[in-house]
């Protein structure tokens, strides 16, 4: 594991490691998830547990923009999942034990699964339908922080692919944005 950078623009540092992440995502698994995303009718939930848990609100909320039916899990107003349903799982591990079951829940009830972790191989990964790596695991950070700052871009970059070529798309995305700001 890289050491903290001593002295000034340590935000350099992690621009370098930020970027390096974005260069080894891999095109294949990122193409899967947004081919997954596309499914039409599809009702979507997201999920994640601390600093990755916000990242999975964050991208419900962008899921949302695009007029997707998506819904945080444990959240008062979110639905049972059912069959057909997608169920997204951002976590770095990829072993945290309540997204593991989730997991499992969810595909008890037949819905399909999308695993946002740093770890390819691991319990997440392989219990999911869909892996989105997240390569972030050489870091000066603080523990999970590299991995949730790329999942939140990398998620974003999956939202820019899903409106990509959709004319006015933008446009629509700001109309549902939130108006009680």
């Amino acid at each position: 594991m890289a050491r903290p950078m001593d002295g000034a623009k340590t935000w350099l540092a992690v621009a370098r490691e930020v970027g390096d992440l974005l260069d080894n995502v891999d095109e294949t698994s990122f193409g899967a998830a947004v081919t997954e995303l596309l499914t039409p009718g599809r009702r979507w939930f997201a999920t994640g547990q601390g600093r990755s848990g916000l990242v999975a609100s964050m991208t419900a909320m962008r899921l949302m923009h695009l007029g997707q039916d998506v819904h945080v899990l444990g959240e008062a107003t979110a639905p049972s999942v059912e069959a057909g349903d997608g169920l997204i799982v951002v976590s770095g591990s990829g072993e945290t034990p309540v997204s593991l079951h989730y997991v499992r829940r969810a595909k008890e009830h037949g819905a399909r699964t999308l695993a946002v972790t740093a770890h390819p191989s691991s319990s997440l990964a392989k219990l999911a339908d869909v892996v989105l790596c997240v390569p972030s695991r050489d870091t000066a950070q603080f523990s999970g922080s590299l991995f949730e700052q790329g999942s939140l871009l990398v998620l974003d970059a999956v939202v820019m692919a899903l409106a990509a070529g959709r004319e006015g798309e933008h446009a629509r995305m700001q109309a549902r944005h939130t108006n009680m700001q």
